[in-house]
């Protein structure tokens, strides 16, 4: 009788065993990076990973800080990241100067529909629209995305005479107060938030942004690499649908996906890294550009107009081919990206 029961207890435990394998082959893990540090955005996709939503679509996520969208392009390519959080601009000149490289990342899906970058100075510069940067110091680190594309913003508004002086990122908000730059270009959310933090009241800066003043270009997109998407389309399809769920909470209550932010950097200011949300969600996620175009989407002609202009301004080794960075097979379905709410009166 004793043996019995035994076997039969073994048999169970066998058979437990082998659901949990079969469960757990089912789950594809994906590694994720983002553009930049655990800062207000990154709830974006820190919630979908809290609630569940991941799991949820039998995907195992695990999200690390970057360092700038073209580490993160490089860090997919290379095979380190399944997928990541990159500005397009970004992606675009990796494809062009890079045309024969294997595992080129693909857009899959658009977040931020406007480019956040802007150029920045304090009102006492005297600095008030875009022709009075005629001639002036100028000041980013050398990969920042609103420098790269600056020659486009400075065609758009005929600005010649320039002069930039790099720094390293935690330095820029700070050379500009001292006054050892005339102005900054950076992305608004994080250098108007950076310059609050040292002293400097939100009026007495002057905001130039680069989408109010001729640029059209998108920001910031869903890159995955072409292995993934290859062996894995499901779990692309996957993420995106439980991402499109997460960014709807994300909108709804960004107070509370702020404590998201909070359990991965214990440090951070909350007030001010919930400011910083909210500043994102309006000016490149729920804008005027991504309520008419539709959320996660892009417009072919705005897409091919900014291939060329990336490939002018950066100038590529090849001209960007907008029909080889964006990919959007794997969007859900529009139900699923009906996130946005009305436009404020």
């Amino acid at each position: 009788m004793k043996k019995r029961v035994f076997l039969k207890t073994t048999a169970a435990l066998a058979a437990a065993a082998a659901f949990v394998g079969t469960a757990s082959a089912q789950t594809t893990p994906i590694k994720f990076q983002l553009d930049w540090r655990f800062e207000g955005p990154a709830s974006l996709f820190l919630v979908p990973a809290a609630k569940g939503y991941f799991k949820d679509a039998k995907l195992d996520v695990s999200i690390d800080a970057g360092n700038g969208s073209g580490g993160t392009v490089t860090r997919v390519a290379s095979g380190t990241y399944d997928m990541g959080f990159a500005d397009l601009a970004a992606l675009m000149e990796f494809h062009a100067n890079n045309p024969d490289a294997p595992n080129k990342p693909v857009a899959v899906m658009m977040v931020y529909n406007n480019t956040p970058a802007s150029v920045m100075a304090l009102k006492k510069s005297g600095i008030k629209t875009p022709a009075d940067l005629n001639g002036k110091k100028l000041g980013a680190p050398v990969f920042d995305a609103g420098r790269r594309a600056f020659p486009i913003f400075a065609k758009a508004n005929s600005i010649s005479g320039v002069q930039w002086t790099a720094m390293d990122p935690p330095l820029r908000e700070t050379m500009l107060v001292r006054g050892d730059v005339d102005a900054i270009t950076g992305f608004t959310f994080t250098s108007l938030l950076n310059l609050e933090a040292r002293g400097v009241k939100a009026e007495d800066v002057v905001v130039l942004p680069y989408p109010d003043y001729g640029v059209k270009l998108y920001g910031n997109v869903i890159i995955a690499s072409p292995k993934l998407i290859k062996e894995n389309p499901a779990a692309v399809k996957a993420f995106l649908s439980a991402f499109a769920k997460g960014i709807k909470d994300v909108i709804a209550k960004p107070e509370a996906a702020i404590e998201t932010v909070k359990a991965r950097d214990g440090i951070i200011n909350t007030a001010l890294e919930t400011r910083r949300l909210k500043l994102a969600i309006d000016t490149v996620i729920n804008s005027p550009d991504a309520r008419a175009e539709g959320f996660g989407q892009v417009v072919p002609g705005r897409l091919s107009l900014m291939a060329s202009q990336v490939s002018d301004a950066f100038n590529t080794k090849t001209r960007v081919n907008p029909d080889t960075v964006w990919n959007p097979a794997f969007l859900p379905a529009k139900a699923e990206l009906n996130v946005l709410p009305a436009a404020k009166k």
